[in-house]
Parts: structure tokens; C-alpha cells; sequence
């Protein structure tokens, strides 16, 4: 569970760096879990439309937990889960999951965005974490953001990949998270944030995890994945009638 001042500052700045979160043979391990999922699946690039012209790579997978048990045993964690029941309260549903590797010396970078952009919902209880596996200093391409933009609301979201203005919200200008192997970064939907190129000799590694209230429920029904809606701690409260998921049109 966070403590009194953690809550504090996230309160405030939309973000918080748990460092050391994780130790760092933990951290390896997961490591390693997902450059080996990367192996297997094979060559992908999620470099956004917008930055696509820089020749720029960025390996990708979502729905990590029906690839690797260690990342389904990763989102119950109590360490996880508690961090999330502190912040968003005894209910915490999986919104969706993914790792990125930016590859060394050509790792794509992220324009400045809010999350609110791709999955839009009600409430503000949708609440991200990235994991770091590896040393994410600025050269590496560290998650850029601007603290207490979150207070600001959603802002209007530009082109296929909802990015913020960049005038009022240059990469340059935001604060760099730069992060251990085993930091936790957690961040609220509406925290402007982003990253830059990865131009060291070794790639980033990171997971990522989009949690939700059940109860905060979306405006639109997008950015569907595998998994979305399992509880991770408390109950769904919600009253819905059982059916089976083949009948499901949602």
C-alpha cells in the first residue's frame, strides 16, 4: 500500500516513481520473459503513424499474459494490487497490458499524449503503470511528462494518434522519468506524457499495465484487448445478467 505522502504527491503531479519496486533479478527475469515472447512472435513495429517517417523501430505485444504465465501471476501481485486498491480503491478491473522493447540506437520514440485520448471513460479512476526491466535513462528514451497537467482535463486530441498540442507541450520541455531496472512509473490517463528516441547502445524494456473502477465506465467502446475486465482485486459491482461470451455483442 502507498503511504500517506505518495498518495500526496500523486494526488498532485499525476505521477509517482516507485523505485525499487521490484529487485533487480526479478527485473531480469521478466527481462527476459519478454524478449523471448519478441523472439517468438517475431518482428512487429508499433511506431506511431505520426513519427513513422524516422525510420524507427519499436517492438511490441499486448494481452502479455496469454503469452507468459509470469505476467499473469504479475497482475495479482499483492506488491501490484496494492498500489492500485490505494489509489482507485477496492475494485481495480484489467483494462489491458502490453511490453514494449525500444531497440538500441533506433528505439522509437512516443509524441506527447493522454491515454484519456485512445480509451475515453467517465470518470478518471484509469490509472497506468510501467514496469522497467532494464535502466531507462534519458538517452534510452525515458517516459517524458508534464506534472499536474492531469488537473488540467482531457485536451483536445490531434490526428490518428491523439496527441496533445505540441506547441503548448513540447517533449523537450517535460520533466524526463528516468528510471532503474525494477521502477515502477504510475501515472493517471489524463498526465501528459510521452518519451524520446532511444539512441544508447542497449534497448529499453518495459510492461505496461491500464487499470480501471469497473465502475467508471467507458464513454465509447474502443481499444478493446484479451483479458479486459478481469478483476484483479475486489468485486465487479455491477448488477449484469450471466451470459456466456459467445453471446456477448459488446
Amino acid at each position: 500500500m502507498l503511504s500517506a505522502d505518495q498518495k500526496a504527491f500523486y494526488d498532485a503531479n499525476g505521477y509517482l516513481l516507485i523505485t525499487g519496486f521490484i529487485g533487480a533479478e526479478e527485473a531480469a527475469q521478466l527481462r527476459a520473459e519478454v524478449h523471448a515472447i519478441a523472439a517468438r512472435q517475431g518482428p512487429t513495429n508499433a511506431t506511431w503513424s505520426s513519427v513513422a517517417d524516422q525510420g524507427t523501430v519499436l517492438e511490441h505485444s499486448h494481452d502479455v499474459q496469454f503469452r507468459s504465465a509470469a505476467f499473469t501471476r504479475l497482475l495479482v501481485d499483492p506488491r501490484l494490487t496494492g498500489v492500485f486498491t490505494s489509489l482507485i480503491g477496492p475494485n481495480v478491473q484489467l483494462h489491458h497490458n502490453k511490453m514494449f522493447i525500444k531497440p538500441p540506437e533506433r528505439g522509437s520514440p512516443f509524441p506527447m499524449h493522454q491515454d484519456y485520448g485512445y480509451f475515453p471513460h467517465r470518470g478518471t479512476s484509469m490509472t497506468a503503470v510501467i514496469l522497467h526491466l532494464d535502466d531507462a535513462p534519458n538517452a534510452k528514451g525515458c517516459v517524458r511528462l508534464y506534472p499536474g497537467s492531469h488537473k488540467l482535463g482531457p485536451q483536445e486530441a490531434i490526428g490518428q494518434d491523439h496527441t496533445v498540442d505540441p506547441d503548448r507541450f513540447p517533449l523537450d520541455s517535460a520533466l524526463p522519468i528516468e528510471a532503474k531496472a525494477g521502477d515502477l512509473l504510475v501515472f493517471n490517463y489524463l498526465t501528459v506524457h510521452g518519451s524520446g528516441l532511444n539512441v544508447s547502445e542497449e534497448p529499453r524494456t518495459t510492461w505496461l499495465a491500464q487499470v480501471r473502477d469497473p465502475e467508471d465506465e467507458p464513454i465509447s467502446e474502443q481499444h478493446q484487448s484479451r483479458g479486459q475486465g478481469m478483476m484483479l482485486a475486489g468485486i465487479d459491482p455491477r448488477t449484469v445478467p450471466f451470459q456466456f461470451a459467445w453471446q456477448s455483442t459488446a
